[in-house]
């Protein structure tokens, strides 16, 4: 008797069970693997990129922050500062962007983050789409200081200098783009001394660096550069730039003081990881970064160092990355700053 072709077929049921524990069987490892990789996490040194050049406020920070990473999270943990400085933080945030997603490349960036995209005709990140927020853990007021031998001592009576020899004076700045550079522009316009040059340096430290040596005549920038030369009486400060002062330099008038109405800029450092990430490393790294920069030593250390503490989450500093990015590009218009 011939044998029944479809009773020794296998059923339908046994194919599918037989090809879901096959597919499952190849797909287990895959899963163990990441799942494992994420257990482990960190077993070797992770790198902050700050796209600025050393001396700087993101700089400053990112240094602090990898100095304690070994401690807070043991094991094998280690971190380490690569700075890829140039083109208004573009080149280091284009950097990250196509880093590995692995959570052992991660980008300590400024407020350049969100003012870029209306600064730049392109630039190589998209701020919604190839990052995802870790935290954001200080924000650097600014300030103007001149060299102490400056006559002027407030911000009009420099204003009047520069009026009187419009072709003898100049500023330093942090790069294109950043806060800084953006305020020394509007002070420039709402003034009428546009005359009075703007010299653009890689980093707050080359500018600051620029005002001590003489090459320029005022510096706009964050405080942290300027702090240690304002506190030992090599440069003066004229105003500072935040909606208050700042704890650290109480006796220095904010420009809203010194007549300016509407005249705040800031500089925030915040911490972002390339977009795919998996969200339990970049949980980890958001909790050791907060519990990090929340330990009373450290807040002493970063206000010393001339920082704000904000200490803001991963939603917080996403939420601030949606507000501000259109309302630089805003800013930009009216100022009439030309797109690079």
């Amino acid at each position: 008797m011939a044998k029944n072709p479809i009773a020794n077929a296998p059923s339908r049921r046994r194919v599918l069970k037989a090809g879901g524990a096959a597919a499952l069987g190849l797909a287990a490892p895959t899963f163990l693997t990441i799942g494992s990789a994420i257990a482990a996490y960190p077993d070797r040194a992770i790198k902050i990129v700050v796209a600025n050049t050393p001396g700087g406020p993101s700089d400053i920070v990112a240094r602090m922050i990898a100095a304690e990473i070994p401690q807070a999270m043991g094991g094998g943990a280690s971190a380490f500062v690569e700075n890829r400085g140039g083109g208004g933080g573009n080149i280091g945030y284009g950097f990250a962007a196509r880093s590995e997603p692995d959570g052992y490349t991660i980008l300590l960036t400024t407020s350049a983050y969100v003012v870029n995209p209306g600064l730049y005709n392109t630039i190589p990140y998209d701020p919604f789409k190839d990052f995802v927020p870790i935290c954001e853990p200080v924000v650097s007021p600014h300030v103007f200081v001149v060299k102490s031998d400056m006559p002027a001592k407030n911000m009009k009576e420099f204003v009047a200098l520069v009026k009187a020899n419009p072709d003898k004076f100049n500023v330093s700045t942090p790069p294109i783009g950043t806060t800084p550079q953006l305020q020394a522009e509007v002070l420039k316009m709402r003034d009428g001394i546009e005359k009075m040059a703007s010299v653009v340096f890689q980093g707050g430290g080359d500018a600051i660096k620029a005002i001590l040596s003489g090459t320029v005549q005022l510096s706009s920038g964050t405080v942290p550069p300027a702090l240690q030369h304002i506190k030992a009486g090599t440069l003066r400060a004229l105003a500072q730039t935040g909606p208050s002062r700042w704890v650290g330099l109480p006796d220095v008038p904010t420009m809203a003081e010194s007549g300016y109405n509407d005249f705040v800029f800031e500089t925030y450092c915040a911490l972002v990881a390339p977009a795919k990430v998996p969200p339990e490393i970049v949980t980890k790294l958001e909790q050791t970064i907060l519990g990090i920069i929340n330990k009373p030593d450290m807040k002493t250390k970063l206000i010393a160092a001339g920082f704000d503490i904000t200490a803001k989450t991963a939603k917080a500093h996403g939420d601030r990355i949606a507000k501000e990015v259109p309302m630089f590009k805003d800013v930009i218009a009216k100022a009439k700053i030309a797109k690079l």
